[in-house]
Order: C-alpha cells, then structure tokens, then sequence
C-alpha cells in the first residue's frame, strides 16, 4: 500500500518549525509494510489544506495528515477535511467533555468555543489522544484512508504508534518487512561502497542496501519484504550481513541499529573492567556528554577536565609551557601531553584528549579554522591524529566528538589483541 505525508503548519513552511512529524510517520509506515509515495508541507489555511489533500491523494492508498487540530485552528481543518468528504459537522459529546476538561485545569470556562471545537465531521473514526485534547480522526473515502493526527510530536507519535499503526495492522494484510542492520564507523559511504560494490551487486533484487551516513559513522540497512512463511528472506540477510562485515570488519561497532559509537565503547570497556576520562578543550565536554547519555557509564566513565585555556592545561593536565609557547595548544605534542596528564591525575586506564580551532575565528594561516589534533591511549601507548575539518563550529565539534570516540575503540582492539 502506498502512502502520502501532509503536514499543516506555517511555521514549517517558514522554517521556524522542523518537520521531524513527517519523518516519525514515515519511518512506522517502512517499519510496516508501507510504501511512502510523497510528502507534503502546507499553508495553515483553509485553502491550503484543501488543495494539500487534492494532491496528496494522487496515487495513494492511505493519507496520513498532521497538525492543524489545536484548540484555535481545529476548526479550520475539520471544515476542510468535512468539504473535502462531503460531510457535515456533527457535535461530539466525548470531544466536548475532553475540550471541557482542558480547559478547566486552566482556570477557563469558554462554553462556545468548546461548544465550536466539539463539531467534528460525521464520516469520522475518532482515534484516541492519550497525550492531548485533539482527537484524530479516520476517514474512509473514494477507497481511500485519510488519517489526522494532531501536530504536537509527542502527542501524534504516541497516537500513531499505539492506534494508528495497530489498526492499520488489523485492518488491511500488509507484507513484512526484514531489516538487518550494520553500524559502521571511521569510513565514509563512498569508501564502502568501493570496498563491497561486488557484495552489492550479487544481492538479488528483493535486497535493497540503503546507505544512511551520519556524522562520524555510516548506517547500513539491508532490507526485503517477506510476502509469505515460505520464504526465508532473513537467513539470505544475514547472509549478505556477513559478507559486509567480513569485508569491513575493522569499521564495524555494532549490528544493532539503536547502538551508538559511546556504547560500542562502553561496551569494550565494561568487558575489560577498565576505565576512561576525557580532556577537551575545542569541543568542550562534548564527548564526555555523548559517553555519559549511555545508561551505566559510572561503572567505566571517571570524569572530564575542560581545558580551554593555557593556565588549565598546564596546572591540572601537566603540559608544560614550552610546549605551548612554541607549538602551541593546537598539536601533537599539546594533545599527547594533555592525554598523559589526564590519565595521572584521574587514574583511569585510557584517555582522550582534543584540542582544535573550532571556528568560525581564531585560524591561522598554518593552523586554519578546523584544524583538530586528538590523542587517544594509555599510560604505556599513545597515538595522535591531525584532522582537517570545515569552517562550521558545531559540525566540528560533533564530528571531533565522534571520531575521538572511534580512535579510543580502535586504540583498544588493536592492543588487545
């Protein structure tokens, strides 16, 4: 079955608002079985919405719409969407109670725009909203399936993911979707694709790889449709998983798609009873924040020291003026330097350390704005790497975040061995 998106908001359309609603649906719709055709953004507005329905409904089975159904704006919608279905607006004692309800937690009685708000177009489904006062509601029409949501996020992904998706399901006979998945760091999409376009090639055309690049890592997703118990499409996945991995074994940190590169780490970690501490200066706790959104990073996580500037680095972390008067905070020697002293005074058995111009200021012509040097290792070992990044501070930060993270993991596999 095949499916369309349309969003309803001004202030998508004006780019206040990210439309993130749109990419929650569709991600549950592939998850099912689902096809998406087309997305759609539009006016906040009577006519907007009418024609945003006229072209959404071109070549597809199911609608899916969202926003527009707040308490100032409800109206507006569901006038459109009772024109679009030729239907007249009925009152609803349920709606009504709930809109009553909101509004006296509020402290506010407005009997007549309650009463206003609980008209609702006579073919609809009303489809529950545990989170808010909007109700959806579904429409059959023309052999078609039209959905509202409301706009709210937490409010639609709640509804679709536990009444609109499980009705669906019910309702129609959707084909299963497989995925398997490999997350990879430490490579680009390009150079994977060299490394497995043979792989790819001889996959048959029921498996399609999707490459899905993040900062620092790359996801990949193998995927097929299952149409009965007969076929086996998962062991021909798996299969086809295994090659890749073979093939690219040292980028590879996890088969789990929800897995991120600090839990790859904290993995390794909890498995060796060992521990690591950060020094950051350029990316300031940065990585120290992205290790300790994993849950039970206390066990291996010590601490971080944020040294930005010359006197942190020489009073906490040890590195030595001379070092930072003739090659500056910004090199190897500053970094390696910055790495041992963390380890000493945290006691911890790895360290990280990044120093870099994160920009959009403070470049030099041979130390350019992006120009990043991180020190991973132990008491016994280190290892450094000069990168050179963008013009861009946030992405900077991220992607010296993630590529630290990555160099720390390789340093540990590769002398563990």
């Amino acid at each position: 079955m095949k499916v369309s998106i349309l969003t309803i908001g001004d202030e998508i359309l004006n780019g206040t608002t990210i439309d993130t609603n749109s990419a929650f649906i569709a991600k549950s719709c592939i998850a099912n079985g689902l096809s998406v055709k087309a997305t759609f953004s539009i006016s906040d507005s009577y006519e907007g919405i009418y024609k945003g329905l006229e072209m959404a409904t071109q070549g597809a089975d199911i609608i899916f719409i969202t926003g527009g159904l707040g308490p100032t704006k409800d109206d507006i919608t569901k006038q459109a969407l009772a024109n679009f279905f030729k239907s007249d607006l009925v009152f609803n004692e349920d709606v009504f109670i709930k809109i009553e309800g909101y509004f006296a937690k509020r402290g506010g009685k407005q009997l007549e725009l309650n009463k206003k708000l609980a008209y609702i177009p006579k073919l609809a489904l009303l489809i529950q909203n545990d989170r808010g006062t909007a109700f959806g509601m579904w429409f059959s029409h023309e052999g078609k399936i039209f959905i509202s949501m409301p706009g709210v996020p937490h409010e639609m992904r709640h509804m679709m993911t536990n009444h609109v998706i499980p009705k669906i399901i019910s309702d129609f006979k959707l084909p299963q979707i497989i995925n398997k998945y490999i997350m990879t760091a430490g490579i680009g999409e390009s150079a994977i694709y060299e490394k497995i376009e043979d792989i790819e090639s001889s996959m048959p055309s029921y498996i399609s790889l999707a490459y899905l690049p993040n900062l620092g890592s790359v996801k990949l997703r193998l995927s097929s449709i299952q149409q009965s118990k007969e076929e086996n499409r998962l062991s021909e996945l798996i299969h086809f998983q295994n090659l890749i991995v073979e093939r690219i074994q040292k980028n590879v940190f996890s088969l789990d798609e929800n897995d991120k590169l600090a839990d790859a780490l904290g993995k390794l970690l909890l498995e060796r009873k060992e521990t690591v501490a950060t020094a950051e200066s350029c990316t300031g706790g940065f990585i120290s924040h992205l290790i300790t959104q994993t849950p039970g990073s206390s066990t291996y996580y010590e601490g971080s020291v944020i040294a930005y500037s010359y006197d942190i680095k020489e009073s906490i972390l040890g590195v030595s003026p001379e070092i930072l008067n003739s090659v500056g905070a910004v090199s190897e020697e500053a970094v390696l330097a910055m790495a041992k002293g963390l380890i000493l005074k945290l006691k911890t058995t790895y360290g990280i350390a990044v120093s870099g111009i994160a920009g959009p200021g403070g470049g030099t012509p041979d130390k350019p704005v992006g120009t990043v040097w991180i020190a991973v290792g132990n008491a016994e070992n280190m290892e450094a790497k000069k990168f050179q990044l963008t013009d861009q501070r946030d992405y900077n930060i991220k992607i010296s975040a993630a590529v630290a993270l990555n160099m720390l993991r390789n340093f540990i596999l590769d002398n563990t061995k």
